[in-house]
């Protein structure tokens, strides 16, 4: 069996909602293609994961179209928060749930009905595929599932052009959706003890998550003397997101919670280096250069001293930006494409459908 019905989010091609989910059900999609299946394809409208009735009645919808015996590769935001659809489903479908972030993986407490939940979709499926070990591990320890069912499919990274860089090393990126989970406060807060060194970053991100916080951080960097050196461009895509990359010296990566940590690829793709908090998967992105560098610096997470630390060294010491760059560009010829990620994807489904 070659044919997949795939079920995501609605809007996985939308310009303006950009993600790292949404790019990686792009490239599976793509993927999986190229490999030959035949991949269907169904986009269910809803506030996906908060969903409301209307949204579970579209899901259910789709879900009750899909012929018996079908396999049907479904997107966590939506599966994980859906187990009155996906459990009976399960009996007749050869389910395979996508878990780009487990929706339990907060401390327990006020999560506890969404692990419940999450643990019922996931027990039921067939498989589970994820993207990192630190996310396979989280899920095999909140949820006791069968290690042979939780499989690793790595986000692929596709080929871009060396970024030059400056002497200075000063140009600091930033693309994440600008949100209390991607700690942008905390780079703000160690943006703002470095002042006196020279620097500009750029936070390349959509700004309508959370726009009371996005107004925090604006008031804070205009009263902290930063309104010309920090600035909030919004989404981009395409070529400007390629020019935001190719003008930049680090990227910077502050968030609380990641599964993989797509941009941290995509920065060393073009040979960049990374300051990031030590958070999930993020380590296994980095990876190293030879001789076991790390192309960049971890940090604990939260920690907004630990942060301005590892920037001001960056920024203040010419032989580790040296042997930083060395490691991005040595790391990057060791990153993975697309079509491996597709591959591991397109086996786990084939082990499904049999």
């Amino acid at each position: 069996m070659t044919a997949v019905h795939f079920v995501v989010p609605d809007g996985i091609d939308d310009p303006g909602r950009p993600s790292g989910g949404n790019a990686y059900d792009r490239h599976v999609r793509q993927g999986l293609g190229s490999l030959g299946w035949s991949v269907r394809v169904h986009a269910v409208t809803g506030c996906w994961p908060r969903p409301d009735a209307a949204a579970f009645a579209a899901l259910a919808g789709v879900v009750r179209k899909i012929p018996d015996g079908a396999v049907a590769l479904l997107d966590g935001l939506l599966a994980s928060t859906a187990p009155e659809v996906l459990v009976p489903a399960a009996r007749r479908l050869r389910l395979v749930v996508l878990v780009h972030m487990a929706l339990g993986h907060r401390p327990a407490g006020d999560t506890d009905d969404t692990r419940m939940r999450e643990r019922a979709v996931l027990s039921a499926a067939a498989s589970v595929v994820t993207t990192s070990e630190w996310s396979r591990r989280r899920l095999l320890g909140l949820y006791e599932l069968p290690p042979g069912r939780v499989h690793v499919a790595e986000p692929g990274v596709e080929s871009a052009e060396l970024a030059s860089g400056t002497a200075a090393g000063g140009a600091l990126l930033c693309v994440a959706a600008v949100s209390f989970e991607k700690g942008h406060d905390v780079l703000l807060d160690a943006l703002l003890s470095l002042s006196a060194l020279p620097w500009r970053c750029d936070c390349v991100g959509t700004l309508d998550r959370d726009p009371a916080f996005v107004g925090h951080l604006r008031r804070r960097a205009l009263d902290g003397g930063l309104a010309d050196r920090v600035h909030f461009t919004g989404p981009l895509i395409a070529s400007d997101l390629q020019s935001a990359y190719a003008g930049a010296d680090l990227l910077v990566v502050a968030s609380r919670a990641e599964t993989y940590g797509m941009v941290v690829t995509e920065a060393l793709s073009r040979g960049l280096p990374v300051v990031a908090a030590e958070v999930g998967g993020v380590a296994e992105a980095l990876g190293y250069g030879a001789g076991r560098i790390r192309p960049g610096l971890l940090v604990a997470p939260g920690d907004p001293g630990a942060f301005a630390a590892a920037l001001g060294a960056w920024l203040c010491d010419d032989e580790l930006r040296a042997r930083l760059r060395r490691a991005a560009r040595e790391r990057r010829v060791s990153l993975c494409g697309w079509s491996t990620t597709a591959s591991i994807v397109a086996g786990v489904l084939a082990e499904a459908s049999r």
